[in-house]
């Protein structure tokens, strides 16, 4: 579904984005005007593999140090942390060390979800008796199958995967290293960040340890475990290529997250699997890679994700603030392009900053007095050069908190106080 998606965000791609469910893909598309010299065109694959079968209508709907996820006694415990015991990076084997200490606590996930067949209405009766049981749209029910990768957080059955892999799911099924099958249940999906955590009936579990995924530097070494194409406890290996890649660098301006790249090799059904670093510490979380390319694989950085793990197991959803704005980052061709535009009088005057180029109806910065074409130059005293350092100040903040937005209109130096709002449910998630 298309919506506005007004949210402090970038909107300099336009993408291809394509689900691990097996439906049709989407397209994003910038607004008000093109800017067509920096338009990126890329299709990212979020990292579930799926299958569909024609099927009858079945039931309905149904997170440098060592640091780990405990389990507690009661699944709204909150995380806290237990020492790791992985052996030291110099050892020359220290990869099958790794994989013997933390592969265990690696699960897949399957999961089925009933999608109604919809005919189209311009088909004639009579084209549809004429082909009768052949017909290549039939009514009726047809479920859709996934399978990702999960790791185990918690010793009572508490595990971490995306939201792709889960989300919508009639039945959720996790499947551990030895072999024993569970049905799971979804504690929380937050489609914002791409994380869910799903809990299985089970006890003593192994558990994955966690490193600091904000400590990381380009050139570390990186693991992934998971189940990529049905084929499980696969181990790839690579290096940590870049960290802080922001959602619009990587092509999925709908999420709220700045990720981790890697080249270690990681293939649809690696989703929600670990990336590890040399000593066996969860650094994030394998979700995406871009459609065509080599070697260029995204996670979700381990820090982000437990913070979000830790507001699903509590109440079940995460909150994001929000400001209600999309955004640009200001650069020499972006500025020639809005000032080329026959159909605003507005000018850009400012050669640095981010230019608001979209204010939605009752958001906290249309309530504020945010404008189109305003320019911010800094919150809360901090300076913000592009879009996602916007992103990250709000999200960084807490709803009903106030943010104090330095803006230039027109050339002129205003100062509005925004009060951060919670991210709407119902629009398309950023």
């Amino acid at each position: 579904m298309q919506n506005p998606n007004y949210n402090s965000r970038s909107n300099s791609h336009q993408l291809n984005t394509m689900s691990t469910k097996n439906m049709p893909a989407t397209t994003v598309r910038s607004r008000h005007f093109s800017l067509p010299k920096k338009l990126a065109f890329l299709s990212l694959v979020l990292l579930g593999s799926t299958a569909t079968v024609g099927c009858s209508a079945l039931t309905s709907q149904v997170p440098g140090s060592s640091n780990a996820i405990k389990a507690e006694p009661s699944t709204t415990a909150p995380i806290s942390a237990l020492p790791a015991n992985i052996l030291p990076s110099q050892d020359s084997n220290f990869v099958t060390k790794v994989v013997q200490e933390v592969g265990p606590a690696v699960v897949r996930i399957n999961s089925s979800r009933t999608v109604r067949n919809q005919v189209p209405d311009e088909i004639p009766e009579q084209f549809r008796r004429f082909f009768g049981p052949e017909s290549p749209i039939q009514p009726g029910n047809r479920v859709e199958r996934g399978s990702g990768s999960g790791f185990v957080f918690g010793s009572d059955g508490r595990i971490l995967t995306n939201a792709h892999v889960v989300d919508g799911a009639d039945t959720v099924t996790v499947k551990l290293k030895d072999g024993r099958e569970f049905v799971g249940k979804v504690l929380g999906v937050d489609t914002v960040t791409d994380v869910a955590v799903v809990k299985i009936e089970a006890t003593n579990l192994p558990v994955v340890s966690l490193g600091k995924s904000e400590e990381l530097e380009p050139g570390e070494w990186a693991i992934a475990i998971g189940n990529p194409l049905g084929l499980d406890n696969t181990v790839t290996v690579g290096i940590i290529s870049a960290t802080g890649r922001s959602s619009a660098d990587v092509g999925v301006p709908d999420k709220r997250v700045s990720f981790i790249q890697t080249d270690a090799a990681i293939n649809p059904g690696n989703s929600g699997g670990p990336l590890l670093n040399q000593r066996g510490q969860v650094i994030g979380m394998n979700t995406a890679i871009i459609q065509g390319a080599q070697g260029l694989g995204f996670a979700i950085p381990i820090d982000r994700a437990q913070q979000i793990a830790d507001q699903l197991v509590t109440t079940g959803k995460a909150q994001h603030p929000y400001l209600g704005v999309r955004m640009l980052s200001i650069t020499p061709e972006v500025k020639a392009e809005f000032n080329k535009n026959p159909n605003t009088k507005l000018r850009l005057t400012e050669d640095k900053g981010v230019l608001v180029l979209g204010v939605a109806k009752n958001s906290p910065a249309a309530q504020a007095g945010v404008r189109l074409a305003d320019v911010i130059k800094k919150i809360n005293g901090t300076e913000v050069t592009d879009a996602g350092s916007v992103q990250q100040i709000v999200e960084k903040s807490t709803v009903g908190s106030d943010l104090q937005l330095e803006l230039s209109r027109g050339g002129q130096p205003v100062t509005v106080a925004v009060k951060a709002g919670a991210f709407p449910a119902d629009q398309n998630q950023q």
